[in-house]
């Protein structure tokens, strides 16, 4: 049987990402909003939104401790923008009722790249996937402050972004994580078509099932 990958289906784009997964071929794709249906998944999608609110989602129907148990167990996982910051293990300028799924050992910076209006892309240089950079789109996103040992940089931001603006103190932070099973991107793959993300996580899923 094919690997059965989840996305949380509390906020953010859900349809993206399953169309995404769908399109890397050899997997099946379901929205997850219940403990049961956590419980039948092979792997899980955290998508962007805000964060906060989705860790009160989380809590409201009843999949904060579930998800930290299968995430503990080597569940894999893939957090993009707010998906990052719920797996981190340290969110600086969070709230203080916020709530961690862990899985990764990093510190990030919530909203690091400001508001909605200062959104960009740029092209980023992503460890271990063929064919060139990967066009990356930022939308109110974190950045890495600090990676522990396990943790592995597949991505930073370059000194410049596509229109030639310079990133500030954006350049040179970590923007893609991988520990063990657990992958995060501070930016949106499902919104440009590009599936080598996506693509690498379902083969990631597919190797922990072997």
């Amino acid at each position: 049987m094919v690997p059965v990958i989840g996305v949380l289906a509390l906020q953010g784009d859900v349809r993206e990402h399953v169309a995404a997964l769908e399109a890397c071929g050899d997997v099946r794709a379901v929205p997850v909003r219940r403990s049961s249906e956590l419980d039948a998944v092979d792997a899980l999608v955290i998508p962007g939104g805000e964060s906060t609110t989705m860790s009160r989602l989380l809590q409201t129907f009843e999949l904060l401790d579930p998800l930290r148990k299968r995430i503990v167990d080597g569940m894999p996982a893939y957090g993009s923008c707010a998906g990052m910051i719920l797996l981190a293990s340290e969110v600086l300028d969070g709230r203080p009722d916020q709530q961690q799924l862990g899985g990764l050992d990093v510190v990030v910076r919530r909203n690091a790249f400001g508001r909605q209006v200062d959104s960009f892309e740029t092209d980023l240089e992503f460890a271990g996937l063929p064919d060139g950079p990967v066009r990356a789109v930022f939308i109110r996103a974190p950045w890495v402050e600090s990676v522990g040992p396990a943790v592995e940089v597949l991505a930073a931001v370059p000194p410049r972004t596509l229109s030639g603006a310079d990133a500030g103190p954006a350049a040179g932070r970590a923007v893609a994580v991988r520990q063990g099973a657990v992958i995060a991107t501070a930016f949106h793959p499902e919104l440009t078509g590009d599936l080598r993300v996506h693509g690498l996580f379902c083969d990631l899923v597919k190797r922990a099932r072997n």
